[in-house]
């Protein structure tokens, strides 16, 4: 029994935001929680350079998820999370973005609580603010934009679609849509619908923040031809608003690279 009381108090589960993608947007804090865990959980998302930091001996134990296939379940993972934590261990788990914004952080945290395995959350920049900021495009401005929605660009289980689209065109001056490509062409159709010009500025920002970075702008009535013509995958994060028009004055990231490039090809 006393064993048991101890191993409990030396255990710990910390909820990791990786951040979005280049590994040195990741919290002093986070990677703290990496270098000292003795087990890690890791999406796939998730930059493998973190995984460098890990100390010898720890064990790394990937639950990517891809579109419709799931390495591991939801429900294994949190398994895991108690399992090892009732072992005395400290388990890290490391999620892209921030575990609170469409990173089921929240389900995770919900079931170490029942269970009484004490966790900590550790914020990360999550895609929607970092993309958006590589891409030049601030998701708010004191002229433009006074207020941003973050939404979801895929349902639970496939369920029906409930997102309160009327109340984001009316409301919101900015919407940042998460992995919305494949379901775009319903996103479009709603967003029409309730109102939203189709002259509206839209963004679309594939694999932000890494060097492939690829920004992709067009207009919500022309988005998903746009989308097929251009190639544009998932991740992808997608903003529509008047703030994407701003990409044309500071826009600093891929001309940061294209100047590389171009400094390289001279020294050559």
């Amino acid at each position: 029994m006393l064993r048991e009381e101890c191993v409990t108090t030396m255990s710990k589960v910390y909820l990791v935001g990786a951040g979005p993608g280049d590994p040195e947007l990741i919290t002093i804090k986070g990677l703290n929680c990496i270098k000292k865990a003795d087990v890690i959980l890791y999406d796939r998302l998730v930059n493998e350079e973190l995984l460098g930091y890990a100390k010898e001996g720890a064990e790394l134990i990937f639950c990517g998820k891809l579109p419709n296939f799931h390495i591991l379940q939801q429900e294994t993972i949190n398994h895991l999370l108690v399992k090892h934590a009732k072992k005395g261990k400290i388990v890290t788990r490391l999620k892209g973005g921030d575990p609170f914004v469409f990173g089921r952080g929240g389900e995770e945290a919900e079931y170490l609580a029942q269970n009484r395995i004490e966790f900590e959350i550790i914020p990360g920049i999550t895609s929607g603010i970092a993309a958006s900021a590589y891409a030049g495009i601030p998701l708010t401005h004191r002229e433009i934009s006074s207020s941003f929605a973050f939404v979801t660009g895929h349902s639970k289980n496939f369920e029906e679609d409930k997102i309160k689209w009327e109340a984001l065109v009316k409301g919101v001056d900015t919407i940042a849509i998460y992995m919305g490509v494949k379901n775009f062409p319903r996103i479009q159709a709603r967003l029409l619908q309730c109102g939203k010009s189709s002259e509206t500025p839209i963004a679309f920002i594939q694999q932000g923040t890494l060097q492939m970075q690829k920004t992709v702008i067009t207009t919500l009535g022309s988005a998903s031809e746009t989308l097929v013509k251009e190639k544009v995958e998932n991740p992808c994060m997608i903003v529509i608003g008047e703030v994407v028009k701003l990409r044309e004055k500071i826009s600093w990231f891929e001309n940061l690279h294209m100047n590389h490039q171009l400094f390289m090809d001279d020294a050559r």
